[in-house]
C-alpha cells in the first residue's frame, strides 16, 4: 500500500482519483489546490503525488517545482494530470520535474495502471555493478 496525494480542483476528479487509487489498495488523500497540496505532502511525504496542471493561484508546475526544491520531498514520485496535452505542453510538465503524464479525459483503470508501475520502478533495484 502507497500513500498517494491527489492535488485536483476539480472536486468530481477528486473523487474519482479517490475510488479508483483507495479501490487498488492505496491510502489516498486529496487536496483542492496547491497551498493544501504542499501542506499535506509536507505533513505527509507521500509515495506519490497525482497533480493538475491548471490549479488556482499556483499552478501544478510552480508545485511540482517546489515539491523538486524540497530536499524532503525531491524524491517522491509525480503523476501530472491535465487538460493541456500538446507535446509542448508534456514536455513543459516534464521540464518542471513530472515523472510521467496523463491527459484528461482519462481512463480510470490506465491511471492506476500508471500509478502502479511508477510505484513498482521506485522500489526496483538496479545493479550498478559494471560487468567485468
Amino acid at each position: 500500500m502507497a500513500e498517494i496525494l491527489v492535488i485536483d480542483d476539480d472536486p468530481d476528479i477528486r473523487d474519482l482519483l479517490f475510488a479508483a487509487l483507495s479501490g487498488a489498495g492505496h491510502a489516498v488523500r486529496v487536496a483542492a489546490d496547491g497551498y493544501a497540496g504542499m501542506a499535506a505532502a509536507s505533513g505527509l511525504t507521500p509515495d506519490l503525488v497525482v497533480l493538475d496542471w491548471m490549479l488556482p493561484e499556483h499552478s501544478g508546475l510552480e508545485i511540482c517545482k517546489a515539491l523538486r526544491a524540497d530536499q524532503t520531498l525531491a524524491d517522491v514520485r509525480v503523476l501530472m494530470l491535465s487538460a493541456r496535452g500538446t507535446e509542448s505542453d508534456i514536455e513543459f510538465g516534464h521540464a518542471a520535474g513530472a515523472d510521467s503524464y496523463i491527459v484528461k479525459p482519462f481512463s480510470p483503470r490506465a491511471l492506476v495502471w500508471r500509478v502502479e508501475s511508477m510505484l513498482a520502478q521506485e522500489h526496483q533495484v538496479v545493479d550498478a555493478t559494471p560487468d567485468e
